[in-house]
């Protein structure tokens, strides 16, 4: 980061002097994440962006605690044959931990995803993907999510730990 007049180094630090609060070495890089962007900007994840070609589109619904979505697995997201490959798996499971973060208002990056691949999953079955927040702290937030085959069987879990991005607005918790 540079020093001069006008750089998003002396902005953020100006920030933070307002908010009382120093950021912590890992924290700065973070902080230049522009995540007050307008919602039409993330049209390109390749999550949940309606406009990226080679997308999963994950449309995802909030019920007050739980992120949930449904996605049905395609011959191109395979890795052995007939068979989800296991980093679209994991891709899923992050993307809705985010969004349980999303709707809680919490904007951050995943910093840890911890995922446990239970059973194969096979293409052409319709999963349910459900996340939601389970602590929250001023800067870090612990999630869990679960992807589960049409049987009812969970086929993969995560568990993730969330960086508030400290530029975001949130009030520090008592």
């Amino acid at each position: 980061m540079t020093s001069r007049a006008g750089s998003p180094a002396l902005a953020l630090h100006s920030e933070c002097r307002e908010r009382s609060f120093a950021l912590l070495p890992w924290e700065k890089p973070l902080a230049l994440i522009d995540v007050d962007i307008d919602r039409k900007h993330y049209n390109y994840c390749y999550g949940c962006g309606t406009d990226n070609p080679l997308g999963l589109k994950l449309a995802f619904h909030w019920d007050g605690r739980t992120a949930t979505t449904r996605f049905t697995a395609g011959k191109v997201h395979q890795g052995w044959p007939e068979t989800m490959h296991g980093g679209l798996v994991c891709t899923i499971l992050d993307e809705a931990i985010g969004w349980a973060a999303y709707y809680k208002g919490i904007k951050g990056v995943t910093g840890k995803l911890v995922v446990r691949l239970k059973r194969p999953v096979a293409v052409g079955q319709t999963l349910a993907i459900a996340a939601v927040i389970v602590k929250e702290s001023r800067k870090l937030v612990q999630s869990s999510a679960t992807i589960t085959l049409p049987d009812g069987t969970v086929a993969a879990e995560a568990t993730a730990t969330i960086y508030v991005i400290p530029q975001n607005g949130r009030k520090d918790k008592p």
